[in-house]
């Protein structure tokens, strides 16, 4: 039977062309985002995961900067030592060369003063972004290492530690004299026509037990320069996998949604023209009171 007030033919065939139009438009979504999951409502659990993990990589690479900071301060901080290390040597050269009855000891603790000079700058310019590790009375410092998501799912930012007393070439600079650290001794040496070589060799053991401290702290700084490295290419791919795996769940298969929008174009054509001749049924009454 015909009706004039319902085509049932047309709401069937439009029906299945909304629903079409609407899995046609999800599909050239999915295909211009290459995402299947955009939001929430495409599926709450895959789209909750890949915000909390995009989050979490975000604060990852976050960290990774802090990393690079951290290990700026700690290669400032080796430099200054190594320098040190070769100024001390030649503290250590000159107290050799005083032991000559015949040297002048007075031009030498002029050579020497300047070497002194020469620690108390290394330790000056051991900064970065403000902080001196070779300059310092603080009892450890940090460094910024990870960030972390536990098993409760609370997170946390991990860091290493550091005994900057332990390390300090000074605990202060006043003037152009370092006093305190590892060299405010070193500092204290001052050579003149009447030292003795018995103050020399006392020279000696300061300068020795400098230069033993000043390579215990190079070993620290050392240890903390390959933990950063290792961390900072842990956080790499730690990075690198949390993007794989967010893609692995959100990302579309480009290849199935091409194949899914041709036909999905071929089925919207189909719609259209089943729709037209649902339509063109009711002229075909009208012919019928001709």
């Amino acid at each position: 039977m015909s009706s004039i007030n319902f085509n049932a033919g047309a709401t069937s065939a439009l029906e299945t062309l909304r629903n079409i139009n609407k899995d046609l438009q999800k599909t050239q979504n999915n295909i211009s985002t290459g995402e299947r999951v955009n939001s929430a409502s495409d599926g709450v659990s895959y789209w909750s995961i890949a915000t909390t993990m995009r989050s979490d990589n975000k604060a990852l690479g976050a960290a990774s900067d802090a990393l690079g900071v951290g290990a700026a301060k700690v290669d400032t901080a080796s430099a200054a030592n190594e320098s040190a290390i070769a100024v001390v040597n030649e503290i250590k050269a000159k107290l050799v060369t005083a032991s000559e009855s015949s040297a002048d000891k007075d031009q030498i603790q002029l050579e020497v003063g300047k070497l002194q000079q020469q620690l108390t700058a290394i330790g000056k310019a051991a900064s970065f972004n403000g902080e001196n590790w070779a300059i310092s009375s603080a009892t450890s410092g940090t460094v910024v290492d990870g960030f972390i998501r536990e098993t409760g799912g609370t997170v946390k930012i991990t860091t290493a530690s550091v005994t900057i007393a332990s390390i300090a070439m000074f605990s202060t600079i006043a003037g152009d004299a370092g006093t305190g650290g590892i060299l405010g001794a070193v500092m204290t040496i001052a050579l003149s026509s009447a030292s003795t070589q018995g103050n020399i060799d006392t020279f000696m053991t300061t300068v020795e037990t400098a230069l033993g401290q000043l390579t215990d702290a190079g070993a620290v700084l050392g240890s903390l320069t390959t933990r950063i490295n290792l961390q900072d290419e842990f956080a790499s791919k730690l990075s690198d996998a949390i993007t794989s795996g967010v893609s692995r769940l959100v990302d579309a298969d480009m290849e199935e949604e091409s194949a899914k929008l041709a036909a999905l174009q071929t089925q919207q054509q189909l719609a259209v023209q089943s729709l037209s001749i649902a339509n063109s049924s009711s002229q075909n009454i009208l012919r019928l009171f001709q």
